[in-house]
Parts: structure tokens; C-alpha cells; sequence
């Protein structure tokens, strides 16, 4: 899988977090690049062109001396293809000559659109939040006009005691939703405001952070299955500090969650913003948004933009260091083995492709990428005619909401459920819904094991608990996506695996080789793009303060 390779995703159930799972889109191939490598020397004189509007190396242009290309992006998927756009947007001047690479004959990591039989379904990543990050990707790569937005004040839903009951979603909601009790509601209160049991000194869970600060019902009943639709986790092992760092620095910086928050807010009003880009455009409230024809039209825009840069069916085979400080990559491409040099690299790849890739280089970074931990997720996507909805849970006679997630406590296998024809306009033909529902992660691994059917089955009868008239007439079946190695956990320790595998990187003289990808920046589909921004500006100061000017 390339970067951005697992996810259950970018539907907001909370604020400040998504509902989603990432997959790969069709693109035609490019003709690779071929760069001669008979004098393994660095030249700061040399550049090879390879950007739109610049021609392609092959054998018969490149320099016998030295071709050296800026930075290697290895991985097509969202981070992937995010870095080199915004290297090619943001820091044009110093890195002009870049290509991406991909093993497989498509970009888009995990995210995978299907349209059939006037259906259009996500097989990966549902939706991502509008953050000005992404809306900027979006209108850089052309797609500003394609770009569709769910309704903000549309509910979303959390399983308790066999009733869907909303979620607040604003401050002036809290007092009257049913999910908690008035105690559990006072109880939240008090330890937002700071009192509750102090810090253990230790890293600690998500489950011991939110029942040690906010209490046992806002864990059971909202952060448990939050846990469950975003990372397919288990909250009891998610580290708090690695999995939701900004509520975590909240009581760090401000002594509890409230505190933190006002302390926040002060620091953000004292600095000067600089003003917004007034190309993008302005969503209203807590919404997610997608495009025209699905999430499949964004690596497909940034390819195109992107144009002979991007390289597929490019499998990396090899990579070193040379003596002049680049690295020399080698790929088994369609014409064969083709070898590449550049000043800088950045890993996209899932954390088990890049271990291996880089066990011969240091050993102690491939020992920890290879300790993160990615669970089985499926993808079940099912049609039934807008009559099979009960009636209880119709708001003015129709499906409306962004979906639900349902507590492992709640006695149902699926871990949630996206009302995909309610969410986005174009979904379904008249008269039918579309779901797309999740099942398996960290704590139902067995999906492996069980057939199409069967998953099928038991979504079926889960949504008959729940949202579907028992004695409805069978689904109709659109897709069974089984992801075996989907979303990496982000558990206690997982920081520290990180910096050990930097630090190894460190230690064997690997300055310029950058990890990146959604392990190390976050699972979110916007996460991704906002952590591509991040590592272009990592890259783009690496060389213009370190190598070659």
C-alpha cells in the first residue's frame, strides 16, 4: 500500500476529529525516467529537468556525469502526492526537480471511488474536513469547483441502549442531548474545569486520560466508539499523547482541558494571523466535504498537475548513500532497472515497506518501523430501498445525518455506519440508500478469516437492530473491501518509535532521508494533507540550508 495506506475516517463525530479509510484510484502511466549513474559524483552545477514543461530524462539525454533530481517522493499515495505538489507550489525555487514514485500502476494510496449502475461509493476514505490546508490542495490541483460539501447542521449519531441518539454538536446542545446522564454531564464539567485525579506521570491511554478527566460515560458512550471510527483501535491501548496530542497538550499547557483551551485561545488571539488565501472557499459550520465524482478526483488532479513527475509501476528496490552526501535509488520499473540520484528522499510508504527498504541502511530504524501495528478493516457497502428505513429514524420522512457509531458495549460487530446517499448529493438512484459500513480493527481481527457473505451478513443484521425494518428485503450488495493491513495504531510508545527510527537514521549518517505518511503525521485523510505541507517545508529547509547550493 502507498502512503496514506489504511483508515476509518474523516466523519466528524467530534469536533475536531473524522470517520474515514483510505484507498487507490486509476491513472495512466507515465514514461519513467532514466538516469545514468556511470559517475556516482554530485554535481551542484547540474539539475535535471523533470517537471511539467521541462523534459524527461532517459539514456539517450542524461549526463554520463551526474543527473541529480532534488527530492525523491517514494509512495503515490495521498502524502505522497500532497509533498511533491506542495514542493512544486510552496518551494518551487528550491526543490524544481522532484518525481514521485509508485509500485503500483495508479496513485491515491487507499482511496478508491466506484461508480456503477447510477451508484458512486467510497471503498477508502468517506469525506475529510475542510481545514484551510486542504481546501489550498484542493484549489492548487484545480478542483475547487468539484468540491461538494455535507450539511453542517446534518446529526450524527451514537448507539446507546438499542436508540441512535445525537451527538452536541455546539456548546448550547450540551445541557439537552439524552447519550449521558445528568451526572455523567456534571461529572464531565468538573473535570474539564481541573478537578479530577492529576496526571500519573506516565504516558497514559486514551481510555485513562477521558475516564480520569471527563469521566466513565463521556468514554463509554462518545470516546470508545470515536476511537472505534477513526483508528479501528482500541482506546485502552491508543496513546492519548500519540493519537489526540492537541486535547492531550490541553491539560499540559493549562492545567486541565478548560484551562488549557482558554490558554489557547489567548495565545491565538496575541498572534497576527496572515490573511486567508482569498481563493478558497469558506465552509459553513462542522461539515465534511468530497468531490463531484468522489475523493478518487483529488490524487487524480494532483497527478495530472504534477504530469511526467509521476512515476508508476515504479518499484524501489534499493537505496543508499553515495560519498557526496545524495542517496542512489534503484527501481525495477516496465523497461527495466532503472537507477536515480538525488540530494534528498522521503518515505511515504506504510512502515513495514519502508523498514524493509531500509534495514540495510540502519537497522535500528527498520527495527521500529517494523513494531507499528496496522489491523484488518473492511469496507461493506449496501443499498436498500428508502422504505427499509424505520420510521424512528427518519427526521421530516427522510435518512439525514452523517452516520452513526456504535460502542463496543452495544452488543453489534459493525463499528459504524455513514449514510453515504444522505451525506453527498448523487450518491444513489431515487428511492434507495446508500451505507457504507466498517467492520474488524484492532479488536476484531478475525474478519480475515470470514468470507464476503458473511461480513455481509452480519452488517445486515447489525442495521437491522438498528436503522433497517427487520422483515426489509435483503441488500443490495455492492462491495466487500478487505483491507488486511488498514490503519496504523497509534499505541503507548508510539512517539518514541518514531524518534528511535529517526534517530537511527541519525546515527548511520542519513541526513536528507525524511520519513512521512500518515504514521508519522496522523490517519485523518485532511491529517495527511495538513502533515504533506509540513514535510515539503522539512525537505525544502534541508536543502536550502544544508546541501548543494
Amino acid at each position: 500500500m502507498a502512503t496514506g495506506a489504511t483508515l476509518l475516517t474523516d466523519l466528524p463525530f467530534r469536533r475536531p476529529h473524522p470517520l474515514t479509510l483510505l484507498r487507490p484510484s486509476d491513472i495512466p502511466s507515465f514514461y519513467p525516467l532514466h538516469i545514468s549513474l556511470q559517475n556516482n559524483r554530485l554535481r551542484s552545477h547540474f539539475r535535471c529537468s523533470i517537471a511539467e514543461g521541462s523534459t524527461a530524462l532517459s539514456p539517450s539525454n542524461a549526463s554520463s556525469q551526474s543527473s541529480i533530481l532534488d527530492c525523491v517522493v517514494v509512495g503515490g499515495g495521498i502524502s505522497g502526492l500532497c509533498i511533491a505538489q506542495a514542493l512544486a507550489t510552496k518551494h518551487p525555487d528550491v526543490a524544481p526537480n522532484i518525481i514521485v514514485t509508485e509500485a503500483k500502476d495508479r496513485v491515491g494510496g487507499n482511496i478508491t471511488t466506484v461508480e456503477r449502475d447510477g451508484y458512486l461509493w467510497e471503498e477508502g476514505p468517506n469525506s475529510f474536513q475542510p481545514s484551510d490546508p486542504i481546501l489550498t490542495m484542493v484549489v492548487d490541483s484545480g478542483l475547487k469547483d468539484d468540491l461538494v460539501l455535507g450539511d453542517p447542521d446534518a446529526p450524527r449519531f451514537v448507539l446507546w441502549n438499542g436508540k441512535l441518539r445525537p451527538v452536541p454538536a455546539k456548546p448550547n446542545d450540551l445541557p439537552f442531548f439524552d447519550l449521558m446522564s445528568i451526572g455523567g454531564k456534571i461529572r464531565a464539567g468538573f473535570g474539564a474545569l481541573g478537578i479530577r485525579p492529576p496526571p500519573p506521570g506516565r504516558e497514559e491511554s486514551v481510555e485513562e486520560f477521558v475516564r480520569r478527566n471527563l469521566g466513565d460515560e463521556v468514554f463509554e458512550r462518545l470516546i470508545e466508539p470515536f476511537c472505534s471510527g477513526v483508528y479501528a483501535g482500541d482506546p485502552s491501548k491508543l496513546s492519548m499523547k500519540a493519537a489526540f496530542g492537541k486535547v492531550w497538550r490541553l491539560e499540559q499547557n493549562g492545567g486541565s482541558i478548560i484551562g488549557g483551551t482558554f490558554k489557547a485561545l489567548q495565545e491565538r488571539n496575541k498572534t497576527t494571523k496572515p490573511p486567508r488565501d482569498p481563493r478558497l472557499p469558506k465552509p459553513k459550520g462542522q461539515t465534511v466535504g468530497s468531490f463531484r465524482k468522489g475523493l478518487t478526483m483529488l490524487p487524480n488532479a494532483i497527478s495530472t498537475c504534477l504530469g511526467s513527475k509521476v512515476k508508476l509501476s515504479w518499484k524501489l528496490s534499493s537505496i543508499s548513500k553515495v560519498d557526496d552526501g545524495g542517496y542512489s535509488l534503484t527501481y525495477e520499473t516496465p523497461e527495466g532497472l532503472v537507477p536515480i540520484l538525488s540530494r534528498s528522499v522521503i518515505m511515504t510508504v506504510p512502515s513495514y515497506i519502508a523498514g524493509t527498504l531500509l534495514r540495510p541502511i540502519s537497522g535500528k530504524a527498520a527495527d521500529a518501523l517494523s513494531k507499528f501495528y496496522y489491523p484488518p478493516v473492511a469496507s461493506v457497502t449496501i443499498s436498500y430501498p428508502k422504505g427499509a428505513i424505520r420510521k424512528e429514524c427518519l427526521i421530516d420522512g427522510e435518512l439525514k445525518g452523517f452516520g452513526q457509531l456504535h460502542p463496543r458495549s452495544q452488543g453489534v460487530t459493525t463499528l459504524g455506519t455513514i449514510y453515504s446517499s444522505s451525506l453527498f448529493p448523487n450518491r444513489a438512484p431515487d428511492g434507495r440508500v446508500l451505507l457504507l459500513n466498517y467492520i474488524g480493527g484492532a479488536t476484531n481481527t478475525g474478519i480475515l478469516s470470514q468470507k464476503e457473505s458473511e461480513l455481509i451478513e452480519v452488517v445486515d443484521r447489525d442495521l437491522r437492530k438498528i436503522l433497517i425494518n427487520p422483515n426489509a428485503e435483503d441488500p443490495l450488495p455492492l462491495s466487500v473491501r478487505v483491507w488486511p493491513q488498514a490503519i496504523p495504531q497509534f499505541l503507548i510508545g508510539h512517539l518514541d518509535l518514531l524518534d528511535t527510527a529517526k534517530a537511527g537514521l541519525r546515527e548511520a549518517g542519513m541526513e536528507g532521508l525524511f520519513l512521512g505518511g500518515n504514521y508519522v503525521c496522523g490517519v485523518a485523510l485532511g491529517r495527511c494533507v495538513e502533515g504533506a505541507y509540513e514535510a515539503a517545508a522539512e525537505v525544502a529547509g534541508f536543502l536550502s540550508k544544508k546541501v548543494y547550493k
